[in-house]
């Protein structure tokens, strides 16, 4: 029996659920987008435990958080799960499965991609029922939906939980900021001088990355407004921060891995305006609570911008080819179609995004 619901039809909710396993083990962005999911879950299943299957960084982020997730079991690092971590300790994935074995999972729950290596080791759990994605290439679990690609991450996954009886709640990811958070940012930047925009220059994949010389006229202009003006980025994105700092030619302030995750939660939040590459940082300023101007990729724009629009402004490029070779680099939503959405180049595709359209969309969103 299904009923209807938000987002459509939802399935009858498992019974005697006490306790459910979520494999979400990626990154920063990726795991935003999956919350209102996990809040649906925690609506329709109030007393079950939540586990999240997930990597060292989820462990430390929710710890002590108030939100649907009540522990963290670390999955290891494998093909099509996730990478290690710098530094982290070897461990076997049998001696993983194994210990969740034991917990007796009544529910274990897939969101994390088309299923080729993540249906396997949800399926290897034991839980009395199994719900997730299925792409082509991937073995069914017990409930499952489609993996097409262009959908929206958020609704994807409010699909899936709703094959167990969990009604979407929301559409809108959702971070809780908390005390610990906000008394680490304020430890590192101190009281602000002025009201506080945030760049974000960086992001792991550089067809995503706004050219840092645009980044850098973005903070001129606006720390003529009137606003301080900080240039966050991660160790890795040191470079690029330098960079825009340098071309900036007003003062900027840095903060290349000075916060942590938790710590750049309680910066966002206090903030007036975030903008930013398509990457994680975005997608936490907008879930804690932040007005954002994110730069998209096309296909991005469609699978991952924030839909709101009252505190958001998504800008994208229509670049679809790649600068370099002339590839057509969207991915295939058919087999046989002759674009496979790769080529070796790496350079961005998002260069014809207007510095003036990122600046009136700041402007507006600062005069609200």
């Amino acid at each position: 029996m299904v009923t209807p619901s938000l987002l459509g039809p939802t399935a009858e909710r498992v019974p005697d659920v006490e306790r459910i396993a979520v494999l979400r083990a990626n990154a920063l962005g990726d795991f935003i987008f999956v919350l209102p999911a996990l809040d649906s879950l925690r609506a329709a299943y109030p007393r079950a435990e939540i586990v999240l299957l997930g990597a060292p960084w989820h462990a430390k982020l929710w710890r002590d958080r108030p939100g649907p997730v009540d522990r963290v079991l670390v999955v290891p690092p494998a093909p099509g799960i996730r990478h290690p971590e710098p530094g982290e300790p070897e461990s076997a994935m049998d001696d993983f499965v194994t210990a969740a074995g034991s917990e007796r999972f009544d529910l274990a729950v897939q969101v994390h991609g088309g299923g080729a290596n993540s249906n396997p080791l949800i399926s290897s759990l034991g839980a009395r029922v199994t719900a997730g994605l299925r792409a082509e290439d991937a073995p069914p679990l017990d409930r499952w939906i489609r993996y097409v690609y262009y959908q929206h991450e958020v609704i994807r996954y409010l699909e899936v939980v709703a094959l167990v009886g969990a009604p979407a709640t929301t559409i809108v990811p959702a971070l809780a900021v908390t005390d610990a958070d906000r008394v680490e940012a304020a430890r590192v930047l101190g009281p602000p001088a002025r009201v506080r925009v945030a760049l974000h220059p960086g992001a792991t994949d550089t067809r995503r990355r706004w050219p840092a010389d645009r980044f850098a006229e973005v903070a001129r202009e606006l720390h003529g407004d009137g606003y301080e003006v900080l240039v966050t980025g991660t160790p890795s994105e040191r470079e690029v921060v330098d960079r825009v700092v340098a071309a900036a030619g007003v003062p900027v302030r840095p903060q290349v891995g000075t916060l942590s995750l938790g710590g750049l939660a309680g910066c966002y939040a206090d903030c007036a305006l975030v903008v930013s590459n398509d990457t994680g940082p975005l997608h936490l300023a907008a879930a804690v609570g932040a007005p954002t101007v994110g730069i998209y990729w096309v296909g991005n724009f469609i699978t991952v911008a924030n839909p709101l629009r009252g505190r958001h402004r998504p800008i994208s490029s229509w670049t679809v080819h790649c600068p370099v070779c002339g590839v057509d680099c969207t991915p295939g939503i058919y087999p046989h179609r002759p674009g496979d959405g790769e080529c070796p180049h790496r350079d961005s595709f998002v260069v014809d995004v207007p510095t003036v359209e990122v600046l009136e969309a700041a402007r507006e969103l600062l005069r609200l």
